[in-house]
């Protein structure tokens, strides 16, 4: 499944503002909108977003 497509499941679950995920994930507000306008992140990029978002995950279960 294409980053992209991960994370905008991972908003709609979370209710989380797009400019907070690249915030906390990979400290660019930007990096979702840029992702939308077709920015093909680096490897270590992708992987911070994907491991940030199996942390939020694994915290806020319930």
């Amino acid at each position: 499944m294409p980053l992209l497509r991960k994370i905008e499941i991972f908003l709609n679950e979370t209710d989380m503002p797009w400019t907070r995920f690249g915030r906390l994930a990979v400290r660019d507000p930007r990096f979702v909108q840029d992702l939308r306008n077709g920015r093909q992140p680096g490897e270590r990029v992708a992987r911070r977003a994907e491991h940030f978002m199996i942390l939020w995950r694994a915290d806020h279960a319930a």
